[in-house]
């Protein structure tokens, strides 16, 4: 028998597999496809304090071996989400991890606030590729310090929950960026966020999407999200999750190599809305292909030259 259990930064996790946030909905909307309960991990669309309509249509676009999102972090809201879709998630037996959106640092603490107090919100998920309109725009995720001191905030209001800061790869030095969040008291990294990108129509001679840029995404950009695990397991002492064009076991089990605790499993979700689960079912095998019967025994064993 081969144990998938995972247990890092205060979450126990019966396997290694978490859906990613933005590709998985709030988890109701996949119920059909699988059990839920049989899932390491949730982490629910991006929320924010205030409902979002997100941005105009067309917002998505497939790309070769990936897709391009401008979605605009629609959402109804955090106090919708609680009262709506928490209270029917299996919380009890999966880990909801809450993506939470703020333009400001306050903003960031009063989401933490108000999420930390809910039983069924397991962990926070700060996504730091937001824009700062205090700093004029900027992403919270390109400035080490910026990322410090929001990872700060919501650790001060996190009540005692886990605080996972997600990684934009859109900057130079993912590793500092990391320790950063370290230094601001995270409890974990989850990357990469979306890779910035466009795609362009030569019969309309218009951006394929209204927003004109979005993030890339799937099996394209895993080079590039192994590449920024690789350095960020060997920066930073507290857990990582990667992820990053996830779609087999095979896949999930190159991220534990390189030293991650667990992984994301985003746009393979829109490939089959069923692929989180056969992932799972995958994983044993794809364990003894690996010869090795531990995720411990593999987790950061990357032979280097």
């Amino acid at each position: 028998m081969i144990d998938l259990r995972v247990e890092f930064a205060g979450l126990v996790l019966k396997n290694p597999i978490i859906t990613a946030s933005g590709t998985f909905g709030f988890g109701l909307e996949f119920s059909s496809f699988g059990d839920l309960k049989r899932l390491g991990g949730i982490v629910v669309k991006g929320l924010s304090l205030k409902p979002r309509e997100g941005n105009p249509m067309p917002r998505i676009a497939e790309t070769p071996c990936g897709m391009l999102n401008a979605i605009g972090i629609q959402n109804p809201g955090v106090e919708a989400f609680l009262r709506d879709k928490l209270p029917l998630l299996p919380w009890r037996e999966t880990a909801i991890i809450a993506n939470m959106y703020a333009c400001t640092v306050p903003e960031f603490g009063e989401l933490a606030d108000v999420l930390a107090g809910e039983e069924g919100v397991a962990a926070l998920e700060v996504n730091v590729s937001c824009p700062n309109v205090s700093q004029g725009g900027s992403a919270f995720g390109q400035d080490p310090a910026q990322i410090a001191k929001v990872t700060d905030e919501v650790k001060k209001r996190a009540k005692g929950k886990p605080v996972i800061v997600k990684l934009s790869p859109n900057v130079t030095d993912i590793a500092s960026c990391a320790q950063a969040a370290e230094d601001g008291g995270a409890d974990a990294v989850s990357l990469i966020n979306t890779l910035l990108g466009m795609a362009v129509d030569i019969r309309t001679r218009k951006p394929t999407l209204a927003n004109v840029v979005g993030g890339l995404s799937g099996p394209a950009i895993k080079p590039v999200a192994l590449r920024c695990v690789h350095q960020v397991c060997r920066k930073v002492s507290i857990p990582v999750i990667g992820i990053g064009g996830i779609v087999s076991a095979e896949d999930a089990l190159e991220f534990i190599l390189l030293g991650a605790s667990a992984v994301q499993v985003g746009t393979a979700n829109f490939l089959r809305p069923d692929q989180s689960f056969r992932i799972i079912d995958d994983l044993p095998r794809a364990m003894i292909k690996a010869r090795s019967d531990s995720l411990d025994e593999l987790r950061g064993s990357l032979k280097l030259p």
